[in-house]
């Protein structure tokens, strides 16, 4: 198993212990290596694949391991390698799919030091900022902080407040964004080709933030997820096009697939509000109920206006769970 992919971050960018008040190589070496396997059959396989690789953050002095959920979405094997070069296996303790995090448990010795926790709250905007993957200081990225603002994924994900950083980090599934004081602030998401709306070119990467693990980590350790009511689902990917939300794909046996919901259709209502926008969408869908009401959408179909009602789901229903919950 490779430990990490030769570096691509030019060494001008690479931060050095003089750049910051902290020990920064021992916070670096709170970033795993983390990859993961998962069945053929398993729901996610054709949409994120079966074999899939980013980072954790060791976040427990007993080795628990903070990471990008999608990474370790219906895992059934998980490897982790820290900067000493020791490989563990891990067992997948839990996934949100609201806030996007995913815990894994090493399940031998990491011998390896782990972050505090710190507070999105506390960053400022243009503050100097370190993005970090697992391989120490040649995989660790001076970026600063350049927007935190509303984020909405056409995957039916919305984040009230997101993390935006630039220059962008090429690895950043699950990298760890540390604030000034070295403390982590942030879990890397995924890459975005314009941070800031009205500044065109400027590349740079989505962190969550980490103050949204507080509210779910005490269900996620117990129970694998949360233990909120779940919100409805419809299995479908929407997209802004021409400032219309049009639905891209629908996947194979979900809500929006029974319900006949067609690529191309555009979605003008939910519950006969209007929707302008991803996260309003979304949001007008959750605000209709807990899993399993009905949704009424309002698509435009080949110049037609008609209403499309769409039984949602528990998305966890489709997905495999945790073996050990």
């Amino acid at each position: 198993m490779s430990e990490h992919s030769e570096p691509t971050i030019p060494p001008a960018l690479r931060p050095q212990p003089g750049d910051v008040a902290y020990d920064l190589d021992r916070s670096l070496d709170a970033v795993l290596s983390l990859r993961t396997r998962i069945p053929d059959d398993a729901f996610t396989a054709t949409i994120l694949g079966t074999e899939r690789a980013g980072h954790g953050v060791v976040i427990g002095e007993r080795g628990l391991v903070l990471t990008i959920g999608y990474l370790v979405t219906e895992a059934t094997e998980v490897w982790l390698v820290g900067n000493n070069g020791r490989a563990v296996q891990g067992d997948v303790v839990g996934y949100d799919y609201e806030t996007g995090f995913g815990l894994v448990q090493a399940l031998g010795k990491l011998d390896l030091p782990a972050l505090s926790l710190g507070s999105a709250r506390d960053l400022r905007l243009q503050q100097d900022v370190i993005i970090a993957g697992h391989g120490g200081r040649s995989h660790a990225l001076k970026a600063r902080l350049a927007a935190k603002r509303e984020f909405a994924g056409y995957w039916e994900y919305v984040l009230d407040e997101a993390l935006y950083t630039t220059p962008p980090h090429p690895n950043w599934g699950g990298a760890a964004l540390l604030g000034a004081d070295g403390r982590l602030c942030g879990i890397g998401s995924l890459y975005i080709d314009q941070v800031q709306p009205q500044i065109a070119g400027q590349d740079g990467n989505m962190s969550v933030p980490v103050d949204l693990l507080e509210s779910v980590l005490p269900d996620l350790m117990r129970y694998g997820r949360s233990m909120k009511p779940p919100r409805p689902w419809l299995g479908m990917f929407v997209s802004e096009v021409d400032q219309q939300l049009a639905v891209a794909g629908v996947y194979d046996g979900a809500p929006a697939g029974r319900a006949n919901l067609r690529t191309g259709d555009v979605i003008l209502e939910v519950g006969g509000a209007p929707v302008t926008t991803l996260a309003n969408l979304f949001r007008g869908v959750w605000a209709q109920g807990s899993a399993g009401t009905t949704v009424m959408l309002t698509v435009l179909r080949e110049g037609r206006s008609i209403e499309v009602p769409v039984r949602s789901v528990d998305r966890a229903t489709f997905w495999r769970t945790p073996d050990l919950h």
